[in-house]
């Protein structure tokens, strides 16, 4: 599992690694966010109302969901067991509240922490993605000071100072926890 606080990264760093690594795919987390101009349903994530949300956390559907802004994200079981079946590694993109369920249902997971050099360069990074607003930002900020103060609940931390090294770092991380048909 991946988390870290939003900006820092996560997704350009696990586009880096991920086809390096074979028999290893990302598990899509459900959403209720808007999509955004460029993302397609089942790519980025499964993109679904708040009713349909609803519906899938009445039904068990989720491994483990949260409300994250004013949004609702979740990882759905199904996604995950097929691609364990399959003899597949799975990396999820997930927030500390979501990690602290799965590791809870699955103390085996790995669990791998992405931390910014600096809260400022954070802000910095949150600013520049011009896909929040500045109190959505502020929100984000606020958020990220507890998530920064878990990191001690992780198995590794990866600082992003620059890609390519915290890219390097990570797909080591993931080899050396890779089980050996993976």
């Amino acid at each position: 599992m991946i988390s870290g606080p939003s900006g820092v990264g996560k997704g350009t760093l696990i586009s880096k690694v991920l086809p390096k690594l074979e028999n290893t795919m990302l598990s899509r987390s459900a959403t209720t966010r808007p999509r955004r101009k460029d993302e397609q349903q089942g790519r980025e994530y499964f993109f679904l109302t708040p009713e349909e949300f609803e519906e899938r956390v009445g039904a068990g559907d989720f491994l483990e969901h949260v409300s994250y802004g004013a949004n609702r994200y979740g990882t759905l079981k199904s996604e995950v067991v097929k691609q364990l079946d399959a003899g597949r590694s799975v990396l999820l993109e997930i927030e500390l509240e979501g990690a602290r369920s799965i590791r809870r249902q699955m103390p085996e997971a790995v669990l791998i922490f992405i931390a910014p050099p600096s809260v400022e360069e954070l802000r910095a990074r949150l600013a520049g993605r011009n896909t929040e607003s500045d109190d959505e930002v502020k929100s984000r900020l606020e958020r990220a000071e507890e998530e920064l103060a878990s990191q001690d609940e992780f198995d590794y931390i990866v600082v992003n100072q620059s890609v390519a090294q915290a890219a390097a770092e990570l797909e080591e991380v993931i080899r050396s926890n890779q089980s050996p048909q993976a």
